[in-house]
């Protein structure tokens, strides 16, 4: 199996990341954090650890912060553990406060305020990674390669990446910043793909709808950037989740990956997530769910690689319509 674009930079990732947002409870202020919330931290902890996991991802909005917390305090119960794991948070996104709006937070100020706390919550002194989340039209590249060279120089942050991002808003920051980005993450899935759709579809009017910026998968594979998908378990709706209300083609593909799942005497969720593994840009799944049971079923994604015919087969069904 050919190393990820981590690996090939040295970072001993897992090919699945065990994605934090669901740790903490309620996306309020109010809800305090229950022994409850810690006892599913602790168990998505030590399953995802259990499967060979050992990249976690953050962001300082997930549950308003509590998530960090939760995983902060699951790591002042395991010192030794922060050595052995790659954690990741991200940062750019201001919900409404006062008279500010909801926002999108660049600025290098803001940026060198959240890494502290993000720091804080989750108690360790430094990032493996830190993704900027979504794109700021008010940025600066200049302020943003000033905290780059900030965080970098004081050893709170090892790595810098993206989230969200086109191929083009990632040169504009990477013009102005001598650190590498060397991760993008955007939503990928079997029901979201307009990744491949962008490749498949140019010159022709099925392009029209497609959101997925055209060229942002071949220069993260050319510049050896690390593709992490978002949302790589459709949220479920091919795994067992309630298709009332599902458009034909969802319907007849979740059928498609459970009667693919029985005779590879795997599971759905490991068939979704091998799909988007078998792309050659080397794609890491960052799944969401935090029950102990669908983190274990996930764990061949990792050994499981399809025929390309199988591939084909499995991305005609979502698209609902035949290649041009």
């Amino acid at each position: 199996m050919k190393p990820i674009p981590f690996q090939k930079r040295g970072i001993q990732a897992s090919q699945l990341v065990l994605g934090c947002m669901r740790l903490g409870g309620d996306w309020d202020d109010k809800s305090p954090i229950t022994e409850q919330h810690y006892k599913e931290g602790q168990d998505a902890l030590e399953t995802a650890l259990e499967i060979g996991i050992n990249m976690f991802d953050h962001a300082d909005i997930y549950t308003k912060g509590k998530a960090e917390r939760v995983f902060g305090q699951l790591l002042k119960e395991r010192p030794s553990l922060r050595e052995q794991i790659i954690l990741q948070s991200k940062c750019g996104i201001r919900f409404p406060q006062g008279t500010s709006p909801h926002q999108f937070d660049f600025s290098e100020k803001y940026i060198l305020q959240s890494v502290d706390g993000i720091l804080e919550r989750l108690g360790t002194e430094y990032l493996d990674i830190l993704l900027l989340h979504r794109p700021d039209p008010l940025v600066d590249p200049e302020e943003v390669a000033s905290a780059i060279h900030q965080l970098k120089a004081s050893g709170k942050v090892r790595h810098f990446g993206v989230s969200n991002m086109s191929h083009s808003q990632i040169k504009l920051l990477q013009t102005y910043s001598d650190e590498p980005f060397i991760a993008n993450q955007l939503e990928m899935s079997l029901l979201k793909s307009g990744f491949v759709d962008t490749a498949i579809t140019v010159n022709q009017e099925a392009a029209r709808d497609n959101v997925f910026p055209e060229g942002t998968m071949e220069y993260c594979r050319l510049e050896n950037i690390q593709l992490q998908s978002w949302g790589p378990l459709a949220q479920g709706y091919l795994s067992g989740r309630s298709l009332d209300g599902q458009p034909e083609r969802v319907v007849n593909t979740a059928k498609l990956v459970e009667q693919m799942a029985n005779e590879k005497d795997t599971t759905a969720e490991a068939i979704v997530l091998a799909w988007l593994m078998t792309h050659p840009a080397g794609i890491q799944p960052v799944i969401g769910t935090i029950n102990p049971a669908r983190i274990r079923s996930c764990k061949d994604a990792t050994t499981l690689r399809l025929t390309r015919d199988e591939w084909y087969t499995l991305y005609t069904s979502a698209l609902g319509r035949n290649l041009p």
